[in-house]
């Protein structure tokens, strides 16, 4: 899902902000589907937390026809339904999808911009919810703006709406195939009719998509964290390129309808899912993550081991530590150190940083001052595991170092005798355009530093600093199917999809 920075005179301008990253929800043939939808997206709640949202479709038996609800707004998924009433009063029906958004800075306080998007048009009701990013949604903005479409909201996922309600198809299948061979880019997108609902992913399958069922209801979800918290079987993935429709003769058979939209050489899963995104207990394109994450830190262990005790051999001399940051690189540390020690037993695992876990965004003003407070009040130093150690953090990337070099400000008062870093994946050069928050090429620590690791080194103030290759954390994840490989872009500038320059139509392979 991206966003669009328009003035009040220009129907749409090149897009320039962060990217985003966001979580979706579908339920069908369940009468509490709006309760399965909360705790669904509260399961995702880490992939988006600046909004949510549900729709729900009701049929009206006095009225013979259906009716859509919808409640969203700012904030996380347990304040935007906070009454049960909402749940209970407001969305009622048996099939419902919804949405976490985690959107680009500039357009994050606009309520249009809250998702699931709903539109009553000729064929009756659609609501869709999006994760990813549309990369020629400058060439469709202009086209249909030019043909006269009013654009209510500033995201490229209003795009595929106005697709559907121009298409010339009958059937909305038909319909949504059409749509989807001409968007390009990543998306997994859980659609809402009057009576069915329609799961449909990309061909590279860049952004994770699962499928599951709990008695007779059917459940799309970005992770599987939302099939475990309701206890729901998983069935399998979307496939890339596949849309898949689940109405009442799909209950009624068990044989769900599957529609091929496009197919490609090579999947190109994004890989940072993997390092830092999915939750370490989800499974995505068909492993699990913890298990991957674990073996990214293992490799990085063999590639860029620890330092060792000045005297291995003296007994009182007190172990190397390894800590890990929180949360995001638990399990990789694991994987880091379990591979270490098999080599080094002068090495021991700690927790040296506490992190609070009722920190939400803060909407302060900028300033060093305000950037450190912010650190301290996210993280804590245990200075007695600290102090007089040689410390090695395990983290799970770098992008522009501010909070990182922070951090390590914060783990200095403890005294510790070395700092050494080491990252579980490669140096982050290039910004990601098919949905992940990475800022502009030139706000990345790498670019600013030309790549040259010492220089960064310095800067962040410590004593060693080490990454994972890309040859090392292309060995580390699995390759599922014959056709399964990963995105890189964002440590290669290697695009799997042309990106669209300033010029509505034209595109580019990489960020020159």
């Amino acid at each position: 899902m991206k966003d669009f920075d328009l003035n009040d005179d220009a129907v749409f301008v090149e897009e320039k902000s962060i990217r985003a990253n966001c979580g979706v929800f579908g339920v069908f043939n369940n009468p509490k589907a709006a309760f399965m939808a909360y705790y669904g997206l509260h399961a995702l709640q880490h992939r988006g937390q600046e909004a949510a949202g549900i729709v729900t479709s009701e049929y009206i038996e006095e009225k013979k026809k259906y009716h859509f609800n919808v409640h969203k707004g700012h904030g996380l998924v347990l304040s935007v339904f906070g009454g049960e009433e909402i749940l209970t009063k407001e969305l009622k029906g048996n099939a419902a999808i919804g949405h976490n958004r985690y959107s680009t800075t500039g357009a994050s306080n606009n309520k249009n911009n809250i998702q699931p998007f709903k539109v009553n048009y000729k064929d009756g009701n659609l609501a869709l919810a999006h994760n990813g990013n549309l990369t020629n949604s400058n060439f469709l903005r202009h086209k249909l703006s030019e043909e006269g479409t009013i654009f209510q909201t500033t995201t490229d996922t209003e795009i595929i709406l106005h697709l559907i309600a121009r298409s010339k198809e009958d059937d909305i299948v038909d319909k949504l195939l059409d749509v989807f061979r001409q968007v390009k880019g990543s998306y997994s997108v859980c659609i809402l009719t009057d009576d069915k609902l329609i799961a449909a992913r990309d061909p590279y399958g860049i952004r994770p998509f699962v499928m599951g069922k709990l008695g007779d209801s059917y459940i799309f979800a970005s992770e599987t964290t939302s099939l475990d918290i309701l206890n729901a079987e998983y069935l399998r993935d979307v496939k890339p390129g596949e849309l898949i429709v689940i109405d009442k003769e799909v209950v009624e058979t068990g044989k769900e309808k599957s529609y091929i939209i496009d197919t490609v050489d090579k999947y190109k899963h994004c890989i940072f899912e993997y390092i830092y995104f999915s939750r370490p207990d989800s499974q995505i394109f068909e492993e699990k993550v913890d298990k991957v994450r674990r073996k990214i830190g293992a490799n990085l262990a063999i590639e860029k081991p620890p330092p060792d005790k000045d005297n291995p051999d003296d007994e009182n001399e007190k172990k190397v530590i390894v800590i890990n940051v929180p949360d995001s690189s638990n399990t990789a540390t694991l994987g880091y150190f379990n591979e270490c020690v098999k080599k080094n037993k002068n090495l021991k695992h700690e927790y040296g940083l506490i992190r609070s876990h009722y920190v939400g965004r803060t909407f302060i003003q900028p300033g060093q001052d305000h950037r450190e407070m912010k650190v301290k009040t996210k993280f804590n130093v245990v200075k007695g595991v600290l102090n007089n150690r040689k410390v090695v953090i395990v983290d799970d990337s770098i992008v522009r170092g501010t909070t990182l070099k922070l951090l390590v400000d914060l783990i200095k008062k403890a005294n510790p005798r070395e700092i050494h870093l080491r990252i579980t994946s490669p140096p982050i050069i290039s910004p990601c355009y098919y949905g992940m928050d990475f800022p502009s090429k030139g706000e990345l620590i790498a670019n600013q530093y030309h790549g040259n690791v010492e220089e960064i080194r310095q800067m962040l103030g410590v004593d060693s600093l080490e990454y994972l290759s890309v040859e090392k954390l292309l060995e580390s994840v699995p390759r599922t199917h014959e056709k399964t490989d990963y995105c890189t872009a964002c440590f290669t500038c290697n695009y799997p999809i042309p990106i669209e320059v300033e010029t509505p139509g034209k595109t580019k392979f990489e960020d020159d």
